[in-house]
């Protein structure tokens, strides 16, 4: 040790790693976000390339398809387009988004998001943390998005910044947050405090329900109509255009807003409805205004003008269902549950639903003009206000009921009384001998009646048998008819008499005295000679004293030196 410190050589030390790189992993991630967006940016301009060679008369040249190309995959993320080419000269904003186009952003930037974060472990590199994966593919993703946005602002639809701004980091952080979650094995970790309990769980799987249930009666109704109207639906195609690139084009466009009219068509059951403009709206109780409507084929599957009838009243059946579904999925498979926490439970549920479809109705709402047209779709807070009323008035009731009926057998147990056959049926005797007959002799018979040349039944005294003797409870029984068992009594050999306790060999002593043990006679003696000499000598002259002073006086005897013995004395 002294020579290694002097000397200054220094022990040996193991290899390091080397240290693992992560930037080239990040910036493939970023490219993989920006290969999502080009991805989106290429389908849909081959789409409107393919629609403008089909067009007989096409307005522009390859450029301006581009440049409308552009300005859609910016609209599948809720940014509003501005159209400048109006009858009015007054720029017209464009923000009704087709939600069937925003899956197609979603799922990209959703892939992108999972192939970064599986490509390090895939070649046995470390893997990156959720969170740089996460900021890698935003980055990348939203620097195209910039330079879509310059793109489209030289086009005939350019996007407003101001709500590209937002909209699109929205969409691709959403998208992207849900890839790596999805990668990741969709972890909830350990929720904080009071929302690890489970009414919030339930909570959002009735309100799931209870959206998924307005959703498809949206679409049972958008369906109907279609079918009720469809030939002024068939004609709408035949108004718009009269070549086929054209009708193919707005029958794309169609099936791109047939999720905006499911919500459209949930609003419309809720009974707020929806707009058709500043000055008309459609509801279940009459559709009213001036609309200013374009002739497009859903709309023309609008009901009648005019105050509402029974067969428009009827939808109202589907926010019904929606509440009850509510508070089914609410009710919790447990006793130990209050009627407190149930109620609770489904107006958590409630609002889960209200909040769900009121940002439906947002999303699926939006201007198309700037004067009739600036309010189209329904209206979130009324939706929303609705669904909650709706929900919040059926769900608690019949979660509460559920919730009773369910628990009912373990409440009525104890007022069962004698209603149920238990013990007056004999289908518990023929369980127990069909048991003891499995069994063999192991299991005695433990029947309530002696038989025959057993002892007499215990006699009760006065007082107990003055006490009323409770019932035992009885318990609902199965029966199957269809078993057959062997009910002949199994005869038990009998037991064989106890013999009598054997007497005691020592009869029992009462009041005995145990003293302490003394030495023996020959040890006492030796030691009290010379005292009992001495006493002896005493005693003699204070018997001739008394005999000289009283002569009528017996003599004095000598006294007895016998030892006491030893055993016990008894008293």
């Amino acid at each position: 040790m002294t020579q290694v410190t002097e000397r200054g050589t220094s022990l040996p030390m193991p290899p390091r790693a080397p240290a693992r790189r992560r930037s080239p992993a990040a910036a493939a991630c970023v490219v993989g976000g920006a290969v999502a967006a080009v991805l989106g940016l290429g389908f849909l301009a081959v789409l409107v390339i393919v629609l403008w060679i089909s067009s007989p008369f096409p307005d522009s040249g390859p450029g301006g398809a581009l440049h409308l190309a552009a300005g859609l995959w910016l609209l599948a993320h809720g940014t509003d387009l501005v159209r400048y080419e109006t009858l009015s000269g007054v720029p017209a904003p464009v923000g009704l988004t087709p939600l069937l186009l925003v899956a197609l952003p979603a799922l990209l930037i959703r892939r992108a998001a999972r192939l970064g974060s599986a490509a390090q472990e895939d070649r046995g590199a470390e893997p990156l943390p959720a969170g740089v994966v996460f900021c890698a593919v935003l980055c990348g993703y939203l620097g195209v998005g910039a330079l879509a946005v310059v793109y489209a602002a030289a086009g005939p639809m350019p996007a407003d910044p101001i709500s590209a701004a937002w909209h699109l980091p929205a969409v691709a952080a959403l998208a992207a947050a849900g890839g790596v979650w999805e990668y990741r094995g969709r972890p909830l970790g350990q929720l904080p405090g009071r929302l690890a309990r489970p009414r919030y769980a339930l909570a959002l799987r009735a309100g799931a329900g209870g959206v998924l249930v307005l959703l498809g009666g949206g679409a049972v109704l958008v369906g109907a109509s279609l079918a009720w109207r469809g030939a002024e639906v068939q004609g709408s195609f035949a108004a718009l255009t009269g070549d086929w690139s054209g009708r193919f084009a707005v029958l794309l466009l169609a099936l791109a807003l047939i999720p905006n009219a499911v919500v459209w068509g949930a609003a419309y059951a809720l009974g707020p409805g929806f707009a058709l403009g500043t000055g008309a709206a459609a509801a279940p109780l009459g559709f009213g205004g001036s609309p200013a409507l374009p002739r497009f084929p859903l709309l023309a599957a609008l009901p009648a003008e005019g105050p509402g009838t029974p067969l428009t009243w009827a939808v109202g059946a589907v926010p019904v269902v929606a509440g009850l579904a509510v508070g089914w999925f609410a009710v919790r498979r447990a006793r130990d549950v209050s009627y407190g926490e149930t109620a609770l439970t489904a107006a958590l549920g409630a609002l889960v639903c209200a909040l769900a479809t009121a940002a439906l109705a947002a999303a699926s709402a939006g201007p198309l003009g700037s004067r009739e047209l600036a309010a189209f779709g329904p209206v979130w807070w009324q939706a929303g206000g609705a669904a909650l009323g709706w929900t919040l008035v059926l769900a608690v009731p019949l979660a509460v009921t559920v919730h009773a009926w369910r628990n009912r057998p373990a409440r009525g147990l104890a007022g069962a009384g004698s209603e149920d056959g238990w013990h007056d049926s004999g289908v518990r005797e023929v369980r127990w001998a069909a048991l003891r007959r499995t069994a063999g002799t192991l299991i005695p018979d433990f029947s309530s009646t002696p038989a025959e040349g057993d002892g007499q039944p215990p006699v009760r005294m006065p007082e107990e048998a003055s006490r009323p003797v409770p019932a035992p409870p009885k318990r609902p029984v199965l029966v199957m008819p269809g078993l057959k068992l062997d009910l002949t009594p199994i005869p038990l050999p009998a037991l064989p008499a106890e013999p009598p306790p054997p007497a005691p060999l020592v009869p029992p002593v009462t009041g005995a005295r145990v003293l302490t043990r003394r030495k023996p006679a020959a040890e006492t003696a030796a030691a009290t000679e010379p005292a009992a000499a001495t006493a002896t000598a005493a005693a003699t002259a204070a018997a001739a004293t008394a005999a000289a002073t009283d002569p009528g006086q017996a003599a004095p005897t000598e006294p007895d030196r016998r030892p006491e013995p030893e055993a016990a004395r008894i008293d």
